[in-house]
């Protein structure tokens, strides 16, 4: 079965299942669940995947709210992950757009799932929850949850149309100061300031900005300053995260970032240490087969691109996936530009007919992407060399 088939196929298909879909994302965007808490949305896509036959594993990967769904036989030459985000943000809901996102995989998924045989394709859905805080996909992959996987896809909601945003690496560690408490007044010689240490530490890294790559970000607070004014602080933790577009030059900013903490603590008279407080988040992994794949996809649709590629996205833990098998993590508009992600505004958008015409072209989007490069040989060739020589 050629292309131009599949793709008549794969329209015939979203639009059967498009009113149900529509129901779920209104339901998701009707009731958000913040990162790890997203119980019922979970139990909600995994029954529908089910009413359709999948045969789905969840709790997956060690998550309670993450899940993996087959259909048939699970026998075919290639494996495909849809990926499903489905997690709300604190206060504001579904600001990120996940309610449409996760809705748009399912949508995909739904849309090709009887064309596992003409692809010689295992076309299965992933759902990753806990995007917004810990990255679930980070921990995933390290568990080997994508291992095998030909392909991963999944689609972003945004105020413009991207093949490919720009997606920076990001560490993120707490750095606690240990002094030495004493009485300001009646004897602070005998303090060792661990706050001094932190604002010192703020300091370096801050003139350590002059002297990075334009793509390098660092961002700190601190979580705790110590307990009155007059005792001097004895444990102080700031947390920074630390981000670029490379994971290499990002590991010599961490190097450096340390450095400003070691620094600070030796003029403060303190001690240091470091710990986590999320998993580290690649950046996308390109692959140029894919994405010119992407760009005829978008075209077909009438989708113009009008995001700003070179305006920095933010990250995603959609990067680590994109190191392990060939990643693609494309961009939809769904509102007008001046609304940005992560505002009331975007929240309320989630529900309207402009919305709802976003799920039918996010699941065009992966579906087709799906069977343009996995109908044609030569494009998964051109596509796994892509992948192992970036």
């Amino acid at each position: 079965m050629n292309y131009i088939e599949l793709k008549e196929r794969i329209f015939k298909a979203i639009e059967a299942y498009d009113a149900e879909l529509v129901h779920l994302n209104d339901d998701i965007a009707d009731h958000p669940e913040v990162s790890g808490e997203e119980y019922e949305t979970s139990r909600k896509i995994v029954e529908l995947l089910r009413s359709h036959g999948y045969e789905t594993e969840y709790p997956f990967s060690g998550l309670p709210t993450a899940f993996k769904g087959i259909y048939g036989a699970n026998n075919h030459k290639y494996k495909i992950a849809i990926l499903t985000e489905y997690d709300a943000l604190p206060e504001i809901g579904h600001a990120c757009g996940h309610c449409l996102s996760g809705s748009i995989s399912v949508l995909a998924a739904l849309a090709t799932k009887d064309l596992q045989d003409e692809l010689n394709a295992d076309i299965h859905v992933i759902g990753t929850p806990i995007e917004e805080t810990d990255g679930a996909k980070c921990a995933m992959a390290e568990r080997g949850a994508f291992d095998g996987y030909d392909m991963a896809i999944m689609v972003h909601l945004y105020n413009g149309n991207l093949l490919a945003p720009k997606l920076q690496c990001l560490a993120s560690y707490l750095y606690e100061f240990h002094g030495t408490a004493a009485h300001a007044s009646a004897a602070p010689w005998e303090g060792r300031n661990a706050f001094n240490a932190a604002q010192l530490m703020f300091h370096a890294v801050d003139m350590l900005r002059q002297h990075v790559k334009p793509d390098a970000q660092f961002h700190g607070i601190i979580r705790n300053g110590g307990e009155a004014p007059n005792i001097v602080p004895e444990k102080v933790s700031a947390e920074f995260y630390i981000r670029a577009l490379d994971k290499k030059y990002l590991q010599k900013l961490i190097d450096q970032v340390d450095l400003c903490a070691e620094g600070a603590a030796i003029a403060t008279q303190t001690a240091w240490c470091k710990t986590p407080t999320a998993a580290t988040y690649d950046n996308m992994k390109a692959n140029s087969t894919g994405i010119a794949a992407l760009a005829e996809i978008y075209q077909e649709l009438g989708l113009e691109l009008n995001g700003d590629s070179e305006k920095i996205f933010g990250s995603s833990d959609a990067g680590n996936v994109s190191y392990v098998c060939p990643g693609f993590h494309p961009c939809l508009q769904v509102t007008e530009p001046n609304v940005p992600i992560h505002t009331r505004g975007f929240a309320e958008a989630m529900k309207t007919d402009r919305a709802h015409q976003a799920l039918r072209d996010g699941a065009k989007i992966i579906a087709l992407q799906i069977a343009k490069i996995f109908s044609d040989e030569e494009k998964i060739k051109a596509m796994k060399e892509d992948f192992d020589r970036n």
